[in-house]
């Protein structure tokens, strides 16, 4: 097949009808023509030629070109396209490294199998462009919903037409026991746009938090327009979820707002979401308040609230523990994934309970320790003291406000609570020098006594040791396995040390060992504090 004047027209014809077809730059199948005659002059001519096609984009016609560099004498390699400044010297007047040697070559007459490897090459380049423009078309359009026609199912997953390209709708993203047939027309959430060896893959949920969102904002004009915010969204697929708005205009009732007149609003999602029930709370910055919206319609007594550990306790009356606690724990897992924040409910009885327990645990250790009777114990926890460091070290003032305690019997209060303090922490080193601490961990500021038997036990023994440790592993803290939240327990965590604490220590163990940069941290910190202003 010889690229004639008769069928040079044609070459544009086909590449327009091709790029219409495919919805790419006709520029884009004309190159791959280029490429594909070039391969095919090559196996004609050589292989190691460097051959190059031009096609005319007005008249069609194939300009076939050999291209020969000028290189220097040692780095001659390939005859083929490349020669000396001597071998030049033939064709151009004055040449240079570096130049090169262009001239016009007879067209080729391709063979059969010429023809169907030029084919071949086509095909590829118009598949990679057409990949490429619909990876281009749907990258930004990732967190947003999208309508499309079922085109098939594969083992569970479902695969939709979205227009100008296939998604797809995994057996885990379908809402409970959904199910499709061919051409069944379905709304989904475009979760993620990857761009993968086989093309771009679009993936589709119905289960993420985020599709619920954003059928509120398509439902309610208010949260479209931002005056009424979403805060966070948290679902049981098919099953329940709960919703946090708020606004900053007085004037207006989110909550309300999001129902609709007769709740016609809160259906139209609710029918989308094949009938999953949905609490609309009140967003409130105060985190307590909002625990309570986020629990309805249980009725909470109490909330205690742990800041620095992101726990929250939940005192409920007796009656309202099955509501609070939900079938199967579903409204309070609903509710600490809304607000964040580990959920721990109990009943008036078991709270009293407990703080009997704490009350009784703190008087005798007072009685143990200070050698004081039961009633001066109890009067000790009764004002609010917890532990022996408080006595000892509280401003004197502090301890006279108790009923019978003058100056004196405070001070042999603090003496008795220091001395024991001390005797402990003689023990402490005595025990943890005897597995064999070294120096370079002892001296290191931070740690007291206690927390060094502990480590040695652990086997952290030298400085290096504590280095390499994780702050969670000293801190504490959740990991989640198969969908429950398990408490990893730290080896300081009775010692009351924070994750960032924690951070705090083991960085500058490592500064001192020479492993971190301090300039390095502090350009981090800098960047950080740039990010978050």
């Amino acid at each position: 097949m010889a690229i004639t004047s008769a069928n040079q027209l044609e070459l544009l014809q086909t590449a327009e009808a091709v790029a219409r077809e495919k919805m790419i730059d006709p520029g884009l199948v004309i190159s791959a023509m280029e490429e594909s005659l070039a391969r095919a002059a090559k196996s004609r001519y050589g292989s190691e030629m460097d051959i190059r096609v031009s096609i005319d984009r007005k008249t069609g016609r194939a300009t076939f070109t050999r291209v020969r560099t000028v290189v220097e004498d040692e780095l001659l390699e390939n005859y083929q396209a490349e020669m000396t400044v001597e071998q030049a010297k033939q064709y151009m007047e004055n040449p240079q490294v570096g130049e090169q040697f262009i001239e016009e070559i007879p067209p080729v007459d391709m063979g059969r199998i010429a023809a169907q490897s030029a084919k071949q090459v086509i095909l590829q380049k118009v598949r990679e462009a057409e990949r490429d423009r619909q990876y281009e078309e749907f990258k930004d359009r990732a967190g947003t919903i999208i309508n499309g026609v079922v085109k098939r199912e594969e083992y569970g997953n479902v695969i939709v037409d979205v227009g100008r390209g296939e998604a797809i709708l995994r057996r885990n993203e379908k809402i409970g026991r959904e199910s499709y047939r061919p051409n069944d027309r379905v709304r989904c959430f475009i979760k993620e746009v990857r761009r993968e060896v086989r093309g771009p893959q679009i993936f589709l949920s119905r289960t993420a938090p985020e599709f619920m969102a954003e059928l509120f904002k398509m439902e309610v004009p208010e949260i479209y327009e931002g005056i009424i915010e979403i805060k966070s969204v948290a679902r049981d697929p098919g099953s329940r979820a709960k919703i946090a708005v708020y606004t900053n205009d007085h004037s207006i009732d989110p909550v309300g707002a999001c129902v609709g007149m007769r709740g016609s609003r809160v259906q139209a999602v609710v029918n989308e979401l094949q009938g999953e029930k949905i609490d609309i709370i009140p967003w409130n910055e105060d985190q307590p308040t909002f625990l309570v919206n986020a629990l309805q319609p249980a009725e909470v007594s109490k909330v205690v609230l742990d800041e620095e550990a992101g726990k929250i306790e939940v005192v409920v009356p007796e009656e309202q523990l099955s509501l609070a606690i939900g079938r199967r724990g579903q409204n309070v897992r609903l509710a600490s994934q809304l607000t964040a924040l580990d959920i721990d409910i109990m009943t008036e009885a078991e709270e009293s309970a407990r703080r009997q327990k704490e009350f009784e645990e703190r008087t005798n250790l007072f009685m143990e320790t200070l050698d004081v009777d039961e009633f001066f114990a109890q009067l000790l926890v009764a004002e609010g003291f917890t532990n022996l460091e408080e006595v000892a070290y509280v401003e004197i003032d502090e301890l006279l406000v108790i009923d019978g305690v003058d100056e004196a019997t405070a001070d042999e209060l603090q003496t008795r609570a220091r001395e024991f303090l001390e005797a402990q922490a003689r023990a402490a080193m005595e025990r943890a020098q005897e597995l064999g601490v070294e120096d370079s961990l002892i001296n290191f500021e931070g740690l007291t006594p206690q927390m060094l038997q502990v480590l040695a036990e652990d086997g952290v023994l030298t400085l290096e040791d504590f280095a390499t440790c994780a702050d969670w592993e000293l801190a504490g803290g959740w990991t989640t396995v198969d969908g429950e939240r398990v408490k990893d327990t730290g080896l300081l965590e009775e010692f009351d040390v924070s994750l960032e604490e924690a951070q705090d220590l083991i960085m500058t163990a490592r500064v001192m060992l020479g492993w971190v940069d301090p300039e390095e941290l502090v350009a981090e910190d800098a960047t950080e504090e740039v990010e978050e202003d």
